[in-house]
């Protein structure tokens, strides 16, 4: 596929980085020449200096041969002028980066269409949806629902009083429990591992479990952990994100926001109807504890810095706070997301690439969610037609050792399937994939 990519910052360079691994053909935009040659160096793509609204620099980019055209800088504007002259020229699938709340609302989708362009995605909005599901299953690192929460994939790390703890995977099928459980994939030392029936849980693996809605709820049963209920909640930082986060937060829960900047936080008090803003630097720990930090059962860290975000949060978590999530920007810090000693970490360039890439895969693809610090990604797979995956069971189909058939949704059904599961046309399946099971995969379901 012919990619072109306006925007080389953080996002951008992600989508790159994700797609050359797949051996398309990227070519990235941006303004900033030192950014173009950081990419340069480190990535197989090609770069051109210049402007995205230019007529002229997209004609240079091929604009008019591009599978897709990806407007991701960090201005709205940009982004959709960029996106509509790039249909306009030819490109066939057209994705702008907007941070304008009133776009998303569904009733102005067709606005958008009109003009050409086919998605906008808000990576604000993305997250503060990701941290509510964090904060509704408050006992998991990782959250990912499928189908309105039909399947859910959770993430959590074991402790030695874990009861699996030095058990095989095949030691658990006796278990009533695991009928609507199934372990996908354990992180040992920042390795990600497609359990087998030899494999062995360790102290301190970080295991992702596949559940249907009711079993969610047998997974902490089987872990031993301690529910909590979740119904204080304070949020540091007030750009736009902490903003969205509050927004989404505050009909459900107390919510207490914390930001340093006068100005912001009128606006944000004009805005949000039942969330305390206090304006105050949110470093203070002592002003924290003043304004209840150790009365909250949660703490969600959203400034601009990502070392002050984990700072915060393992104060947070000294505090008493039973779960603190952070915002990265620092990719390096997300490979180490599971032993840094905050429960979760978020990255909204990473959330968005992750809805971007979904449109790329070759077979009929409905959802795709990569996992903070795993090597590799969970996708949804729609079977549209009667080939050998609905003619034998899925032992029998030499699957790629690096997937596993997590999940499959058929119709209001939901199955945890063994190898003797037979697929069938219109299913959906949930497949967790490492990178090197891509390329099997879209001629797998293609």
């Amino acid at each position: 596929m012919n990619i072109v990519i306006a925007g080389a910052g953080d996002m951008g360079y992600h989508l790159a980085e994700q797609l050359s691994y797949e051996n398309q053909d990227i070519t990235l935009v941006d303004l900033d020449k030192d950014v173009l040659d950081n990419v340069s160096s480190h990535l197989d793509v090609l770069t051109i200096l210049g402007d995205a609204t230019s007529l002229e620099i997209l004609k240079n980019a091929n604009v008019r041969d591009a599978d897709m055209f990806m407007a991701v800088t960090t201005s709205e504007k940009t982004n959709i002028v960029a996106a509509v002259l790039a249909k306009q020229l030819g490109a066939k699938r057209v994705i702008a980066r907007v941070r304008n709340h009133d776009y998303l609302k569904p009733e102005n989708e067709g606005y958008f269409k009109n003009l050409g362009i086919d998605n906008i995605i808000s990576p604000s909005m993305l997250c503060s949806a990701e941290i509510y599901r964090m904060i509704k299953n408050s006992t998991f690192t990782d959250v990912f629902e499928f189908e309105g929460g039909k399947l859910n994939v959770v993430g959590i790390t074991l402790d030695q009083y874990c009861s699996l703890v030095n058990k095989k995977i095949s030691d658990m099928k006796g278990d009533p429990l695991f009928e609507d459980i199934k372990i996908i994939a354990i992180v040992r030392d920042q390795i990600t591992i497609i359990p087998r029936g030899n494999t062995v849980i360790r102290n301190n693996d970080h295991v992702f479990f596949i559940s249907n809605k009711k079993a969610v709820s047998s997974i902490v049963e089987l872990l031993g952990q301690q529910k909590v209920m979740i119904k204080n909640i304070m949020i540091i930082g007030g750009d736009d994100m902490a903003y969205t986060t509050a927004l989404k937060l505050e009909n459900e829960y107390r919510v207490t926001l914390v930001h340093r900047d006068k100005e912001r936080c009128k606006w944000l008090s004009e805005r949000l109807n039942h969330t305390l803003v206090i304006n105050g630097d949110y470093k203070n720990i002592e002003l924290l504890i003043e304004e209840g930090l150790e009365k909250m059962e949660a703490f969600i860290s959203l400034t601009e810095s990502s070392e002050t975000n984990i700072i915060t949060s393992l104060s947070a978590k000294n505090h008493g706070v039973y779960k603190a999530i952070a915002h990265v920007d620092t990719r390096e810090y997300i490979h180490i997301s599971h032993s840094i000693g905050v429960d979760s970490l978020i990255n909204k360039k990473l959330v968005a690439a992750n809805q971007v890439t979904r449109f790329l895969r070759k077979g009929k693809v409905e959802a795709v969610s990569g996992i903070y610090g795993v090597d590799a990604e969970i996708i949804q797979y729609m079977i549209t037609k009667n080939n050998r995956v609905t003619k034998n069971p899925l032992k029998d189909l030499y699957f790629p050792e690096t997937a596993i058939v997590a999940g499959v949704i058929r119709g209001e059904e939901v199955y945890i399937p063994d190898g003797d599961f037979i697929l069938a046309l219109n299913d959906k399946v949930i497949v967790l994939a490492l990178p090197a099971a891509k390329v099997s995969l879209e001629k797998f379901f293609h």
